[in-house]
């Protein structure tokens, strides 16, 4: 009898040590927060213009922003380029120089040579490069018209080289035959200045002359000189 009471006695303590968990996990379940599971509304990443390509962030723009993602760009929404972003349009090639004397005319250095224009025809910067050639060497009387490379050359055999080296003349010719070459009149880019004792020429605007030697040591000469008593010639075209 007294083994039965003490089996029993066990058996209600283990009841009861179960009863106890079972009551403790209850109230934490009980006291445990609701959970954090619910729904939450979750806001779309921004993003930025797609054609700012630049590679570092643009003026006054934060490095955050720089590297948010892009949208797809649009193929059809590229821009028309407009005012100096335009494409240039052709330039239509003038008769002449324009009134434009910065562009138009030549330029005497100091040291006596001449710079053609920016918008010389190609014959214009052959003479004016012939010219050049020439420009310091001696006065010789009848130079230039046995030879073209010559050791001096004198008015006519001169404005002869500068010619023929742009095509414009066959062979040399003195002032006097000069009278008669080319078309009458004044050029638009070069006008011979001609008589039977003398001749010069005038070239993008700028004098080609032997008797220019005397003032500057070169026969080129930004200043002109009186025309009268001078047939007027230029080459056709020009």
């Amino acid at each position: 009898m007294p083994h039965r009471r003490r089996v029993l006695s066990g058996l209600l303590a283990v009841v009861a040590s179960a009863a106890a968990l079972s009551a403790c996990g209850a109230s934490e379940r009980a006291s445990a927060p609701p959970s954090a599971a619910a729904d939450v509304a979750i806001e779309p990443l921004p993003t930025r213009n797609p054609r700012a390509r630049a590679i570092e962030p643009v003026a006054g723009e934060s490095v955050e922003y720089a590297g948010l993602p892009t949208e797809a760009a649009n193929a059809d929404a590229t821009p028309t380029p407009t005012g100096a972003s335009a494409p240039l349009g052709r330039r239509k090639p003038g008769n002449g120089p324009t009134r434009d004397a910065a562009i138009s005319d030549a330029e005497v250095l100091k040291n006596g040579i001449a710079l053609p224009p920016i918008e010389a025809p190609g014959e214009v910067r052959r003479i004016i490069e012939a010219g050049n050639q020439i420009a310091r060497t001696p006065y010789l009387w009848g130079g230039g018209h046995g030879k073209w490379l010559d050791k001096g050359y004198d008015c006519s055999g001169s404005v002869s080289y500068a010619l023929a080296a742009a095509g414009l003349l066959g062979g040399p010719l003195d002032s006097g035959r000069l009278m008669g070459w080319g078309k009458p009149g004044k050029g638009k880019w070069i006008t011979i200045y001609t008589n039977p004792g003398h001749v010069w020429m005038l070239v993008a605007g700028v004098r080609f002359d032997t008797t220019a030697r005397k003032q500057t040591g070169s026969r080129w000469l930004g200043q002109l000189r009186p025309t009268a008593g001078y047939t007027a010639r230029h080459p056709p075209g020009l």
